[in-house]
Formats: C-alpha cells, sequence, structure tokens
C-alpha cells in the first residue's frame, strides 16, 4: 500500500517572519486523519526570513532532528549548547525530561529552508541530549540521516527508526527493503521521483504498509530527485 500525501493538502501557515508547512497536524493545524504514521509524528518544512527565528521554548519527550536544506540555522538551548547548522550537517535533540531552546536565522540577507523531523521515543523521561554531525552529500546512494546505534554516520535516536536521504540523477535508481510489519514514510524535497511507480512531486509524501521491496527513480522531466526515507515501527 502506498498512500499519497499531495504537498498541496499539507496544512499551511504564514507568520510573515516564517513560512511553515505542516504533514501532519500540529500547532493550528488538526486533521485527525493526519496524527503521524508510526512512530513519525512531524515532518515540517519551514522557511525562516532573514534575521528572524523561534524564541526560547520547550519540548519534552520528542526525538527531534532538523535538517538544513538552504542557508543556516543557529540553535541554542538550556543545557548550554550553542551551534550554527548548515546543509550537509543534521542535528537531533532529545528532549527527554524536559529541554528549552531557540532557533535563528544568522543570516541577515538570505533566507533558511529546513525541515524539522519529530519522531516519538521509545520510552519516556530519559535525559534530554544534543547531537551534530555532517553527513557526506553523495549522489545516488543512500545516506543515514539517523538510527537507533548511530552505527554508519548520522545522528542517534532513541527509537528503532531510520531515516535516510537520497540524491537521484535522472535515470538512477535505489531500493531498500522493508522488513515484515515495518512502515515506511517518503517525503520528497525536490525534483520528481517514482516510488514502485507512484509518482511525487515536490512536496509530496507517502505513506507506506506491506510493501516489501521498495524502488526509487527521479523521473527524467524534473532531472533529480532529492528525498527522505524513514523506515520506521508500526
Amino acid at each position: 500500500m502506498i498512500q499519497l500525501r499531495p504537498a498541496a493538502s499539507r496544512g499551511h501557515a504564514d507568520h510573515g517572519w516564517l513560512q511553515t508547512w505542516h504533514s501532519f497536524s500540529f500547532a493550528d493545524y488538526y486533521d485527525p486523519a493526519e496524527m503521524g504514521w508510526g512512530a513519525l509524528r512531524v515532518i515540517n518544512e519551514d522557511i525562516v526570513a532573514p534575521g528572524e527565528g523561534f524564541p526560547m521554548h520547550g519540548h519534552r519527550d520528542m526525538e527531534i532532528v532538523t535538517v538544513i536544506l538552504d542557508g543556516a540555522l543557529e540553535h541554542r538551548d538550556s543545557m548550554g549548547n550553542g551551534t550554527v547548522i548548515r546543509p550537509g550537517e543534521v542535528q537531533r535533540m532529545s528532549a527527554g525530561s524536559g529541554i528549552r531552546h531557540g532557533e535563528f536565522n544568522p543570516d541577515a540577507d538570505t533566507p533558511t529552508r529546513l525541515l524539522q523531523l519529530w519522531i516519538m521515543p521509545e520510552r519516556s523521561g530519559i535525559p534530554p541530549s544534543y547531537e551534530q554531525v555532517s553527513v557526506p552529500d553523495v549522489s545516488n546512494e543512500w545516506r543515514l540521516l539517523a538510527s537507533p546505534d548511530g552505527v554508519g554516520g548520522g545522528v542517534r535516536i532513541q527509537q528503532d527508526a531510520r531515516l535516510l536521504r537520497a540524491g537521484l540523477s535522472a535515470g538512477k535508481r535505489l531500493t531498500h527493503v522493508l522488513a515484515p510489519g515495518r512502515l515506511a514514510y517518503v517525503q520528497l524535497i525536490d525534483g520528481a521521483l517514482a516510488v514502485n511507480g507512484e509518482a511525487l512531486r515536490a512536496g509530496d509524501g507517502a505513506r507506506v504498509a506491506e510493501e516489501p521491496v521498495l524502488e526509487f527513480a527521479a523521473l527524467e522531466d524534473a532531472g533529480y530527485a532529492d528525498f527522505i526515507l524513514f523506515d520506521l515501527p508500526a
């Protein structure tokens, strides 16, 4: 089963300094049919205006993974971390028993475009923690963004989930074997992609279940596909 989630059907909010699209219910956007998929709870695509950002605010019991697509994002939190995240890096914040953080676009001229991804942890109340790593930018191969053990690159998350990113050139293909009982979700960032023959355009997502093998191909008309695959517990 592959169920498409067209980009235009996502929740959208215009805050002036922030343009944001929600694949699942978030903030003022609520759809009881769109509350997540397996352990995946949030996919937000954000564009933050130059010099603007999110003031300090709190989270609990969530694995929050941030991927910068364009620009940069400055992070500060109640554990004393202060970093700048750029394309080619991935950040993980385990909110656990409670953490406060703020995020800002440090550039005075360039907007920041990012994906923020929330994964529900296996258990609540863990100590909060932070991690940021570089992920090599290679074409036509899987790049591991996050996993339970961090082996093979990416950040370590407190859930039996794997987040993989790929950039495919036109005519190139990748496959992924989905173990019995596992779910998947595909989020297309840019370009055009076929997943087992189902076509996705930029911003589209797709729920996947009971598909033992997934085959991904960049469609010729766009020339490439940049996407994230979530391999999830049911």
